[in-house]
């Protein structure tokens, strides 16, 4: 979009230095009482108290020789998106450490085969934590996604001139707004961002009137992504043991929508008897919480992390368990995808419709409007406001065969329209990968 640095006046830049320092500042007064919101996140699952030293900048890993590129994706989502671009920058000889802040993105990550992809916990945002952070790992090059800025994080790397690109980016009006009120501030943060690879012209239009000096519009990397993969020995024994029932996934849910898929469950047998109903936790850890309250509606249930398979006459499959969201979305021919029955902002619905599936979501998607508008407005997705309308959709849709792969036809080629963004990434990349040096930092 553009190159040209934003205009700022000499008391502006000032203002936007000294904010940016006392920012930094309170980073290092707050940094005593870090162990106690981290043991706090611990006690709700949230940490993984094993790789505590990670969250605070301390390695658990020795750092390889050559070139080594730091990626960072804040959840899974994110990561799924990225891997794409890791696999560009492994074909370029870089090693790459992803780095991600959830529980369940480090479990998933823990599969990865590659043995040239270090995974770490990012740690927290104060100067103290990052400088032991970049002194061990030295990268080369940094990239993190969409909405990743953080201003501790953004100074650490400038002072030591490692160069940072925000692939995939994103500026919501909201979040603009937000950080137009604190307009010195922003611009002393943004424009040490060299390159913005942004979704979409609004956010390139946000991001440079923030500060970032260059940015590119090059789309959004989640519809570049890949299927799924499936253990496909699980996936036949899924299938045979569904056999022709009719059955229907509840992807990603979150607290609340449990009870509200059971609900609809119940709502639906008196027309579908015979019907199985997939709940896959967006946390698998909260399964026994959510296995406790389904038995106590009198449902019948068996449970994936338990290696058990939908029981002949059980009501509901509970996906307790990491990484096959692949195998379910390939055995239920609709998906409703949850955070969006519950204010939360919505789950990815991508995943679904790379796989065939027919998509509802509720309405509360605001942090996936990017993906969900054109989806909705193609009719490739639907919108239910409360699981009274849930159960009327899926009705419809499990009873219309030609309905359900209309529906799925239409998200796969919004899909496929909006892929693209991994080619103009690396090619807004190729300059300045070419520009590092061959052995490393």
């Amino acid at each position: 979009m553009s190159d040209a640095p934003v205009r700022t006046s000499p008391v502006s830049r000032l203002a936007g230095t000294f904010l940016l320092g006392a920012y930094r500042a309170f980073g290092l007064v707050v940094t005593p009482f870090l162990p106690i919101l981290f043991a706090r996140r611990a006690a709700r699952g949230k940490e993984d108290p094993s790789r505590r030293g990670e969250r605070f900048g301390r390695a658990g890993r020795a750092r390889p020789p050559g070139r080594l590129a730091w990626l960072h994706a804040a959840s899974v989502g994110e990561m799924n998106a990225a891997r794409p671009l890791m696999q560009a920058l492994r074909a370029r000889d870089f090693t790459v450490l992803l780095t991600t802040g959830t529980v369940t993105s480090a479990r998933i990550a823990a599969g990865e085969s590659d043995p040239g992809v270090i995974h770490q916990f990012v740690p927290y945002d104060t100067p103290s934590n990052f400088a032991r952070f970049l002194r061990h790992w030295r990268p080369d090059l940094a990239i993190t996604l969409e909405s990743e800025v953080w201003p501790a994080m953004i100074a650490a790397l400038a002072a030591r001139r490692i160069p940072l690109v925000v692939a995939s980016a994103s500026m919501s009006e909201r979040t603009a707004r937000g950080w137009s009120r604190m307009l010195p501030l922003a611009r002393a943060v943004f424009s040490r961002i060299p390159l913005c690879l942004a979704q979409t012209a609004a956010d390139a239009e946000r991001l440079h009137h923030l500060g970032v000096p260059r940015v590119e519009i090059c789309g959004n990397l989640k519809f570049d992504g890949t299927r799924l993969p499936v253990d496909e020995d699980a996936l036949a024994a899924l299938r045979a043991r569904i056999a022709d029932r009719p059955v229907w996934l509840a992807a990603s849910t979150h607290d609340g929508e449990e009870l509200l898929a059971a609900r609809v469950h119940q709502a639906l047998t008196t027309d579908f008897p015979a019907l199985l109903t997939i709940i896959v936790p967006r946390h698998p850890e909260r399964g026994d919480a959510i296995a406790a309250s389904l038995a106590a509606r009198g449902l019948r249930l068996s449970r994936r992390s338990h290696g058990e398979l939908p029981s002949p006459d059980g009501d509901i499959y509970l996906g307790d368990t990491i990484g096959e969201m692949g195998l379910f979305h390939r055995v239920a021919p609709v998906a409703f995808i949850g955070k969006s029955l519950v204010p939360e902002g919505g789950q990815n619905p991508l995943e679904a419709a790379r796989l065939e599936t027919a998509i509802l979501t509720g309405p509360h998607v605001f942090n996936l409007q990017d993906i969900y508008r054109p989806l909705i407005a193609a009719q490739g997705a639907e919108v239910v406001e409360d699981a009274d309308a849930l159960a009327r959709a899926l009705a419809r849709l499990l009873a219309d065969p030609e309905l359900r792969r209309a529906r799925a036809a239409t998200a796969a080629s919004v899909v496929a329209a909006g892929s693209g963004a991994l080619a103009a990434s690396l090619d807004a990349l190729t300059p300045l990968l070419a520009a590092l040096p061959e052995t490393g930092r």
